[in-house]
């Protein structure tokens, strides 16, 4: 097995084999809420226009996104875990829309299978790819709006290689750098309607959820994101 660790768009782009797009803060991180709020399908697109398209055919759909960091204007919700936690999202279809973990879905074009990753997950994802056990694994760290390396992105991709070569890694170490820097946006006062600490929160419960999200075609809808329960 060859590990591969990428960087943003271009990262995505270049992905071969199994590609694992990873967006912690928060794409990736609140896709796995939601499947577990029960959600019954998500619609993973690039541009907001294409979401506002979906909805005006399904009104029924839920459509979640941000720019920014901020909710898109005329969206159910912004990218955020804390913010929709109380909604019943029990068989609704959502359509999502972000900087950079959807945008780098979509731009995995020459990798073989997706799936996404975040903390919350990660330890499925390292089980997940064990069981396939494929020649190549893409780990792509989407950054911040895929323009530059964020350190949460970074961190999660070697908490997975690392657990895949069987060597160590100290998330509590990693927890405080990332509170110190890429993560210290959830903890400023102004910006708490759109990025709250409690996002943060969510995002950093390692191992929360044993499930993987694999991103696969979709007839109608082109690509979704079905969760694969693991054992």
């Amino acid at each position: 097995m060859r590990i591969n660790t990428l960087q943003l768009f271009e990262g995505a782009k270049l992905s071969r084999g199994l590609a694992v797009i990873i967006d912690v803060f928060r794409a990736f991180s609140l896709a796995c809420y939601l499947f577990d709020r029960g959600v019954e399908k998500v619609i993973p697109v690039g541009k907001s226009g294409h979401a506002f398209r979906l909805k005006a055919s399904n009104p029924e759909f839920v459509l979640i996104g941000e720019r920014n960091n901020k909710k898109i204007q005329g969206f159910d919700f912004g990218n955020s875990p804390f913010e929709s936690r109380n909604y019943d999202f029990r068989g609704k279809t959502v359509v999502h829309t972000t900087s950079a973990g959807t945008q780098g879905l979509v731009s995995a074009v020459n990798a073989t299978e997706i799936i996404t990753g975040s903390f919350v997950n990660a330890e499925a994802v390292v089980q997940y790819i064990r069981a396939k056990n494929p020649e190549i694994v893409s780990l792509v760290c989407m950054g911040y709006a895929g323009k530059y390396p964020v350190e949460e992105d970074t961190y999660c991709a070697e908490y997975i290689r690392n657990r895949l070569d069987e060597k160590p890694f100290n998330f509590q170490n990693a927890l405080e750098i990332i509170r110190k820097t890429s993560g210290k946006r959830f903890f400023k006062p102004e910006n708490q309607a759109f990025s709250p600490i409690e996002d943060f929160l969510y995002c950093m419960k390692l191992n929360h959820f044993n499930f993987i999200l694999k991103a696969v075609h979709d007839e109608k809808f082109g690509m979704i994101l079905r969760k694969i329960q693991l054992s």
